[in-house]
């Protein structure tokens, strides 16, 4: 379903909230991103009326980039309709007239997205933005900002790796199951949002471009298409995602990543992506 707007802006409101000199700064940190895949770009982040961690950082990409004509998807963890889709949905319907809204994946030119990626293959036309709550990867193993810029700057990740090699001896496997480091472009060690293991390998040589926001954290990076996003794992220990014993309860899928939700006292795994499930729904349903 997709909805387009009046063509008026309302009273009191640039063209997508953002004045157009903020756009023009988070467009030239984004330039930067993608001319430097993986490397964290510091940008001024503006207030917006919704908290700092609610996904100022993808909002702040998306209202910089849409324009008359475009369609916007904004997602939180594969669903539609939760609240904090919802919310940032509206704010972008009524600051942006002429700007169309969809829960299809296959119809948005721009995909807003907390923690999962759709399982609809993207096309090279679309841009996914995530919404990134703590973009620094090497936080986990070191606190200070100052020495994570260094340890980026000289590629110095050991202490990265024998984190990873900490947790491996301690549990026999790497449980990090959000968030999972990664090796972009064969230099930068990049948070690809807390994403899960299953939607980290769709990263590596994508078609699309994939712009990550931190609004709190002021800071701005990116994947170009076609660009390598290699986990980091240990030869004898290869890197793995989640898997499931049963299909989706709804529509049957077994390629899909999928979430636990309760069901009249009991429990069952569905589709996390609600418009994909919907759609296979509609395709079993059309086959009988």
């Amino acid at each position: 379903m997709t909805l387009t707007l009046p063509t008026a802006t309302p009273a009191g409101y640039n063209f997508g909230f953002l004045d157009e000199l903020s756009k023009k700064t988070i467009r030239r940190a984004l330039l930067k991103a993608v001319a430097i895949p993986g490397y964290q770009v510091p940008f001024g982040s503006r207030e917006l009326p919704i908290a700092r961690g609610w996904g100022t950082g993808g909002l702040q990409i998306t209202l910089s980039l849409i324009g008359r004509g475009d369609i916007v998807k904004v997602i939180d963890q594969g669903a539609d309709e939760s609240v904090n889709a919802v919310n940032l949905r509206r704010l972008i319907e009524r600051t942006s007239p002429g700007v169309g809204v969809t829960t299809s994946t296959r119809e948005a030119t721009i995909i807003q997205t907390r923690h999962r990626i759709p399982e609809t293959p993207l096309a090279p036309s679309q841009i996914l933005v995530f919404q990134v709550p703590l973009p620094e990867p090497l936080r986990v193993v070191e606190p200070r900002e100052a020495e994570t810029r260094r340890m980026h700057a000289e590629a110095d990740y050991s202490r990265m790796w024998v984190a990873l090699y900490e947790d491996l001896v301690r549990n026999g496997r790497i449980t990090r199951a959000a968030g999972y480091p990664v090796l972009v472009n064969r230099r930068y060690v990049m948070s690809p949002s807390p994403i899960p293991r299953w939607d980290v390998p769709r990263l590596h040589q994508a078609e699309h471009l994939s712009l990550f926001g931190a609004g709190r954290e002021k800071r701005i990076y990116a994947v170009p298409p076609w660009t390598d996003v290699e986990p980091l794992a240990f030869t004898d220990y290869p890197f793995t995602v989640e898997r499931f014993e049963t299909p989706c309860a709804r529509c049957g899928s077994r390629t899909s990543y999928l979430t636990l939700v309760p069901d009249e006292g009991s429990r069952r795994y569905v589709c996390s992506d609600t418009e994909y499930c919907d759609r296979q729904v509609a395709m079993r349903e059309e086959e009988r």
